[in-house]
């Protein structure tokens, strides 16, 4: 992956899935504070409880079927996708539907009504692009990057990142990157291809719209370089 910064910046207007999730959350604060991103679209389950001039939120419950909503979606050139489920006592089979099923739901339903999108999806460091790996999580998370690049989108980026730091104040982090954060230091040391701060991130996929590439596959060292070049 390679990143060229000297394209113009153009205004972003996003759309945000998850944003009541640590990655989601993430990624919208870092839209809300970056003069390029002009307006956000949250779309979400329950509110995100956070309030700005350029948020405008949309309680939604089935991300299966947009039909009701269908009509705001227009007008915007970016989507972030940052809905997921951990694949922790889960079936294949429901893990797919969770994960590949209502990813490709929201996202062939987003192409119909605008294809000049960057469509920007959290996938996870190891990735099975072959889907024909020992592990379900990679498999699935690889049938969806696959599909995702079939769509006729303007651009598809694909971010796998390891561990993640948590962003200072973010309402929504997962107890186990609490209990460990500490050790981040040392261990993105010893394992720089493992480990991320959440603010790469989310400035990674915000400037994933600038990149001269249509089809991304970020993994961890890749979403550095692409915040260091913000």
């Amino acid at each position: 992956m390679t990143t060229d910064i000297s394209l113009p910046k153009a205004p972003i207007r996003a759309i945000i899935t998850g944003a009541t999730g640590m990655v989601g959350e993430g990624v919208l604060r870092a839209c809300l504070v970056r003069e390029d991103v002009e307006a956000v679209l949250v779309i979400t389950r329950r509110s995100c409880k956070i309030t700005h001039p350029k948020l405008k939120e949309i309680i939604h419950q089935d991300f299966f079927d947009l039909s009701k909503i269908a009509g705001e979606l227009d007008g915007y050139n970016a989507c972030y996708f940052c809905l997921g489920v951990t694949s922790l006592g889960k079936t294949e089979a429901s893990y797919k539907k969770l994960t590949y099923d209502l990813t490709m739901a929201f996202a062939k339903t987003l192409c119909l009504i605008n294809q000049q999108l960057c469509f920007c999806y959290i996938s996870g460091k190891g990735t099975d692009r072959t889907e024909k790996g020992a592990i379900m999580w990679a498999r699935v998370k690889g049938k969806t990057e696959n599909a995702l690049d079939r769509l006729p989108f303007k651009k598809v980026g694909c971010f796998r990142p390891s561990f993640i730091r948590p962003t200072p104040g973010n309402q929504h982090t997962l107890g186990f990157y609490k209990y460990f954060s500490w050790l981040f230091p040392l261990l993105r040391v010893c394992f720089p291809g493992s480990f991320c701060r959440l603010e790469e991130l989310s400035q990674a996929m915000i400037s994933c719209v600038y990149q001269p590439l249509d089809r991304i596959v970020y993994e961890v060292s890749d979403i550095r370089k692409a915040a260091a070049a913000k």
